[in-house]
């Protein structure tokens, strides 16, 4: 996914030095259909790939949904046996892409926010960088962390000792993988197998917005003065502590 970065300037005043944004039903409202169309396709993948009785699939899809996080995490945890990369295209390959808009506005708050911008997903790469592109936000993030970066493919053996690192690696599609995904998660108090928050409209969370659009509004603190950075920065988009 090439998502490219918006430079490694600072805005002085700013509080926070990185922001983890939620991409799904976050950067685009309910109203375009996709989150529906996801839940029906999984439904599909359960009944036409799976042969789970027909009448089992709702109930089943939305429990391993609110226990595990997601609807996938918890097929596998039960013991269904199916290819990762075949689920994605089920699921996310056939969504309705179409509905998604370029978003002007919302391009303009993100890039005149100061800070480095993640992006979080459990679907997988080829989503994210479908749904950033007809956004038109290619470019407001530097980096994503989904489905392949939880769920990492371990490296081939490294013949020399002098490219053993801490672990943590970016790819030319800039990825944020390996300790970087577990530090941000760790930073900002989250579980990533289990991203359901609330607050008075949804019970956990600390805001819940009713548009992005308000965030500034919101969130003033995202503009004010910086804290003292925990990152130290190496080649490209590698992170560590």
């Amino acid at each position: 996914m090439e998502v490219v970065g918006v430079g490694s300037s600072h805005a002085k005043g700013a509080k926070s030095e990185c922001l983890l944004f939620d991409l799904d039903d976050t950067l685009y409202p309910l109203s375009t259909g996709l989150n529906l169309a996801c839940r029906k396709n999984i439904q599909e993948f359960m009944l036409n790939q799976l042969a789970i009785e027909e009448t089992e699939v709702p109930r089943m899809c939305l429990e391993l949904y609110r226990e595990y996080g997601t609807t996938m995490a918890g097929l596998k945890d039960l013991g269904y046996e199916f290819d990762d990369d075949d689920f994605h295209a089920y699921v996310h390959g056939k969504l309705p892409y179409d509905a998604l808009k370029p978003y002007p506005l919302l391009r303009n708050l993100l890039l005149a926010m100061p800070q480095r911008k993640i992006i979080f997903t459990n679907a997988d790469k080829a989503h994210a960088s479908q749904v950033l592109s007809r956004l038109g936000l290619e470019d407001c993030f530097e980096g994503v962390i989904c489905f392949e970066t939880l769920n990492p493919v371990p490296p081939p053996p490294v013949a020399s000792s002098a490219d053993h690192g801490s672990g943590v690696v970016a790819d030319d599609n800039m990825v944020v993988t390996g300790e970087t995904s577990k530090l941000l998660f760790a930073f900002a108090n989250l579980d990533p197998n289990k991203t359901v928050g609330s607050s008075n409209l949804v019970p956990g969370a600390d805001h819940a917005l009713s548009s992005i659009h308000n965030i500034k509004e919101a969130l003033p603190q995202i503009w004010g003065k910086v804290k003292k950075s925990i990152w130290t920065k190496s080649s490209n988009l590698v992170w560590k502590l």
